[in-house]
């Protein structure tokens, strides 16, 4: 019975976020690390070069391991949460805040799909979000939409932002990070 208490409490502790500095907070599970990716140095440079800087490299680093677009179109979601581009943004904050697709409607979401194609748009999209609801805001509607505009500052979407505060973090501590294969991630529960 002590020893089931014991392992329980330390389960408890392993999940439980522990504040580091107000923008360097361990994820639930804790885990984080780095591997190297073939390619992700020409990627990151190509990133670079269409306008994009360490904040994209972060973002575009969590959310999939090549920073392509070559996941399941929308991201196997639709509407207003259909993600596109290397950021997987969704829908509806590309909509509010994007120029390229500003008052277009949720029906017309096919639209998006050039961010999966024109890296230079899905980088100007983004900092447009940016530009128009500041980062803290921005990242809240794109880990959850407009209920992440309305709410955002909930748990899971500071959890996500310090992970990829985390990795921008780790990029900018050497410059060999914009252009090695060296992908950094960290293990954050999806929503």
């Amino acid at each position: 019975m002590k020893l089931a208490l014991i392992v329980s409490l330390a389960q408890l502790c392993l999940s439980t976020v522990i504040p580091r500095s107000q923008t360097d907070l361990v994820t639930r599970d804790g885990d984080r690390g780095s591997y190297a990716v073939d390619g992700l140095g020409t990627r990151k440079q190509a990133v670079l070069d269409a306008g994009g800087n360490t904040m994209d490299l972060a973002i575009a680093m969590l959310e999939t391991e090549t920073m392509t677009a070559d996941y399941t179109y929308g991201d196997g979601k639709t509407g207003d949460a259909t993600n596109f581009g290397i950021f997987k943004q969704n829908w509806y904050m590309l909509r509010t805040s994007a120029k390229e697709f500003l008052g277009e409607t949720t029906e017309q979401v096919d639209d998006g799909a050039i961010l999966n194609k024109d890296l230079g748009k899905d980088i100007q999209a983004r900092h447009d979000g940016e530009e128009k609801y500041g980062f803290d805001v921005w990242y809240a509607g794109h880990r959850n939409g407009k209920t992440g505009v309305d709410n955002p500052d909930t748990q899971d979407i500071n959890d996500y932002k310090s992970a990829v505060q985390w990795i921008k973090k780790q990029i900018d501590s050497d410059e060999k990070y914009l252009s090695d294969d060296t992908r950094f991630w960290v293990d954050v529960h999806p929503i």
